[in-house]
């Protein structure tokens, strides 16, 4: 048993339906075989368990961990490239950079650093979007198992217009899934997501192949992307003539349900809100993504007012970091450059969307804030003295003004130390003994 004595922020309501920061200068959080069991003040915490270890965090901010809902595995090394809309960064960037994952030494390089820089960033969770090649996939769950994250993949499928190493047919996208799923789902923090990579590279059979794996293996999940860019959607129509919409070609393969996320979703359709909200999938919002490749603004606020779930997405690598504070920010900034469909977001609202608005997507429900009950995913930050995050905490008046400069100003280095389930996870993923 751990007490941990800390300044602790979290959003255990949902601030966009009237929920508010929740912020203890000096809090206890007892934590026993990684769950919290207690919280309440230190001094009622110590008399009552005067045994336990204290681990006096004073000197900066807990946090909850941080839940990605959309990051790429196999981009890590594609970070970076910038000035080229969707279409062109994925035949110039992204698919070349995939398709060396063929290569199983490659794949077991980029996954240690994929995941050292999940943790590095403080995220204990994801939706992460995998590799074409089922060794690979096999590699990178090996890893994830050892990392501790909280991880939701699966093996990336299409047969069309990319690459041939890079396609599959029906059969052996059934195959490939269901040994994955046997081998992988429901291993240590590890759950399958069925990961057609787009309506514009998967045929109707083959996203129904999907469905059937999703039909014969009750709790896996699905991702994809949707609504991204304007001339991948008007593909996705020319392609899927008898869908209505883009959603369309993934509900009539079986793929829209409340175990759904989807990425992006910059253009959608009123009646694809709609039935977003009806099935209760989730929207992956992933605004430096969104910016760097020049996709459009993501309107918020109609999602919102659909009664669409939105958590933030990194989306490595047309993302330009692991960092969730960095897209917390990003979304605040360009939400304010459209009143109409944004969203006027405070900090607490950057701190939800981190945090518990990922883990209601990801249904995560033993995690997202650090409450009596939860497991407890946490992030210690520590900037360092004589900073400016440092120096701006410290004159803060308010708490959402020092949840605001963490958000502003904070990076991976300013992370002290991740736990998750109350193990404590510092350094590479998978380094040699």
């Amino acid at each position: 048993m751990i007490i941990y004595r800390a300044r602790v922020f979290d959003t255990p309501d949902n601030p966009f339906t009237g929920g508010k920061l929740r912020s203890d200068s000096d809090v206890a959080l007892v934590v026993d075989d990684g769950i919290i069991v207690e919280r309440s003040a230190y001094v009622t915490a110590r008399a009552a368990h005067p045994e336990a270890e204290v681990t006096d965090l004073r000197d900066g901010l807990l946090i909850p961990g941080m839940v990605d809902t959309h990051v790429h595995f196999p981009q890590i090394r594609a970070i970076g490239h910038l000035g080229k809309p969707l279409l062109e960064w994925l035949d110039t960037c992204a698919l070349p950079e995939e398709m060396r994952l063929a290569d199983n030494s490659y794949a077991a390089a980029v996954a240690r650093e994929f995941l050292t820089g999940l943790r590095a960033a403080g995220t204990t969770a994801a939706m992460v979007f995998g590799s074409h090649f089922a060794p690979a996939m096999d590699i990178f769950f090996s890893f994830a198992a050892e990392s501790g994250i909280r991880i939701t993949s699966g093996l990336v499928t299409s047969d069309r217009t990319l690459p041939d190493p890079l396609l599959t047919d029906v059969d052996r996208s059934v195959t490939d899934g269901q040994q994955l799923i046997d081998r992988w789902h429901g291993t240590a923090r590890l759950r399958y997501a069925v990961t057609p990579r787009f309506s514009l590279s998967a045929s109707p059979e083959l996203l129904a192949a999907g469905g059937s794996l999703v039909e014969g293996n009750p709790g896996i999940w699905v991702t994809t992307h949707i609504n991204e860019n304007r001339d991948e959607v008007a593909g996705v129509l020319e392609l899927h003539p008898a869908a209505s919409d883009y959603l369309d070609t993934y509900e009539r393969a079986g793929l829209l349900s409340r175990r759904a996320v989807f990425a992006h979703n910059v253009h959608p359709r009123d009646r694809e809100l709609a039935r977003l909200a009806e099935t209760g999938a989730a929207v992956a919002h992933c605004p430096t993504s969104n910016s760097s490749l020049a996709s459009g603004f993501f309107p918020m606020r109609r999602h919102l007012d659909a009664g669409v779930r939105v958590g933030l997405g990194t989306d490595v690598g047309a993302g330009t970091g692991f960092s969730l504070l960095k897209e917390g920010v990003q979304s605040y900034f360009m939400q304010r450059l459209d009143p109409a469909c944004g969203v006027a977001l405070s900090s607490t609202h950057l701190l939800y969307l981190a945090t518990a608005a990922g883990a209601d997507a990801l249904g995560l429900e033993e995690v997202g804030d650090l409450s009596v009950g939860k497991c407890f995913d946490a992030v210690f930050i520590r900037p360092t003295p004589g900073e400016p995050l440092d120096i701006g905490i410290q004159h803060a008046k308010e708490d959402e003004d020092v949840l605001a400069m963490l958000f502003a100003m904070g990076t991976p280095a300013d992370i002290a130390e991740v736990w998750i389930n109350g193990d404590s996870v510092t350094g590479a993923v998978g380094r040699d003994s």
